[in-house]
């Protein structure tokens, strides 16, 4: 613990290190304050409804992301989201579009293209889910929260012009906190609305369990502890990787020639046991929308039932098409994230092979079959912390919005998110010979 605030003090002796810091924050704390700001022409009293709409199921999600902007009818309403579906649908068709495949391949420049492409992409995103919104507030909100009056096209027009600058406002945010501070912004940006709901959600918690007499301080208690065993299992999951011994040939030269030698340098392949990360609970999530948007459509009374079961996202049966699709999805990024053929590739040119097999196909092959080996459990994994909520409100019987800080795309992010900060950070520190904050930092005072 000593070494751990030694290591905090040290942060702030780093003036690049303090500096980024310090924008981070700031950022963020812009990106909270105008997830208050109500759109202009809805009266911010009148909002209940909305609130309401958002509290249970599906809208909570929504509203999560958004940290808490989507029931307040925010100029932030729709968050980063539209970014993120954007950045999926870019990178899904790059697989497929040969000009994006090139683009891939061309470096810095093509990956300045291909941010472009997916800016223009999402501001085409939001001018599609920015009416939606007005049409939800106006399915929601009583007529007399609109001060400029109900239906009005004016309001209509300025709300939408308002939502998409919002979204591109947050998307410039998280790409200055990426050049200009710490950690990847729009991760961030995320990460600071999902915790944005932590203290109420806790609250709430605490007020049922002791307040309320319901269970009592023991079993709040026992929810920490299986809430803090499911954060280090997510740990695990994200750092989790199983490293593939490398050789390299040790080249000796003997007069006028060189001779390789097996036997060189000793290094890994460090393939991740889930080297999809959130993506596949993000696609899944996104799939879980539409049986319940395309049955509503629909006044009949199997769609009704449709929609009610995919609108309980903690019934078994939205959690069992929920899993299956996580692990359908996992295989699937995985295959097209992890390339085993241009990494056997790369092996062989730099003079590399992985003992007992040969360069070329026969790695490509062993790293495919490895990758799917590891994938598997992965998967399984992901899915059951994606369903844990359900899990703890069936078994635990926990307010369903303290529930979704025990699993799901929330804590997978938050999770995943802090890691990769912390390891910037440390990346500072050990550069300046500092100990890091993580137990792998190494303490490189001795070689200053």
């Amino acid at each position: 613990m000593k070494k751990f605030i030694e290591s905090i003090s040290n942060v702030w002796k780093i003036e690049e290190l303090k500096n980024r810091i310090l924008i981070t924050l700031g950022l963020l704390l812009v990106y909270r304050f105008g997830a208050h700001v109500t759109l202009p022409g809805i009266d911010a009293t009148q909002l209940t409804g909305l609130a309401g709409q958002t509290k249970n199921g599906l809208g909570s999600i929504l509203d999560m992301f958004t940290g808490g902007a989507f029931s307040k009818a925010s100029v932030f309403a729709l968050g980063i989201m539209p970014y993120i579906s954007a950045s999926i649908v870019v990178q899904l068709m790059g697989i497929a579009i040969p000009y994006l495949q090139k683009l891939q391949n061309d470096g810095e420049s093509g990956r300045k293209k291909i941010n472009q492409i997916t800016r223009w992409l999402t501001i085409a995103i939001t001018l599609v889910q920015g009416p939606t919104y007005i049409y939800n507030l106006y399915k929601t909100l009583p007529s007399n929260a609109f001060l400029l009056g109900f239906n009005s096209p004016e309001f209509l027009f300025s709300s939408v012009i308002i939502l998409v600058t919002g979204t591109i406002f947050a998307m410039w945010l998280g790409e200055k906190i990426t050049d200009k501070g710490i950690g990847n912004g729009i991760s961030l940006l995320i990460m600071v609305g999902i915790l944005a709901r932590l203290p109420q959600a806790f609250i709430q918690e605490f007020t049922t369990r002791v307040t309320n007499n319901n269970g009592g301080p023991m079993l709040l208690v026992i929810e920490i502890i299986v809430w803090l065993l499911v954060i280090i299992s997510c740990v695990l999951l994200t750092m989790a990787v199983r490293r593939i011994p490398v050789q390299y040939a040790r080249r000796t030269t003997t007069g006028d020639y060189e001779q390789d030698l097996a036997g060189g340098n000793r290094q890994w392949i460090p393939l991740k046991l889930n080297a999809s990360g959130v993506m596949p609970i993000i696609f899944a999530q996104a799939i879980m929308f539409i049986p319940a948007a395309v049955a509503g459509l629909s006044k009949s009374e199997t769609s009704q039932s449709i929609v009610g079961t995919f609108s309980n996202m903690f019934g078994f049966w939205y959690n069992f098409v929920f899993a299956t699709l996580i692990i359908v999805f996992t295989f699937f990024y995985t295959a097209i994230t992890v390339p085993t053929n241009k990494m056997a590739d790369d092996l062989k040119r730099s003079g590399g092979f992985i003992p007992g097999v040969r360069p070329g196909a026969e790695t490509s092959e062993f790293l495919d079959k490895v990758m799917s080996l590891i994938t598997f459990p992965g998967s399984l994994f992901l899915a059951l912390i994606a369903v844990f909520p359900a899990i703890v409100v069936s078994i635990m019987d926990v307010q369903q919005s303290w529930a979704m800080f025990f699993g799901g795309t929330s804590l997978i992010i938050m999770v995943g998110v802090a890691i990769d900060t912390i390891q910037q950070i440390n990346s500072y520190l050990l550069n300046k010979h500092y100990d890091g904050l993580m137990k792998t930092g190494k303490n490189r005072k001795a070689v200053a």
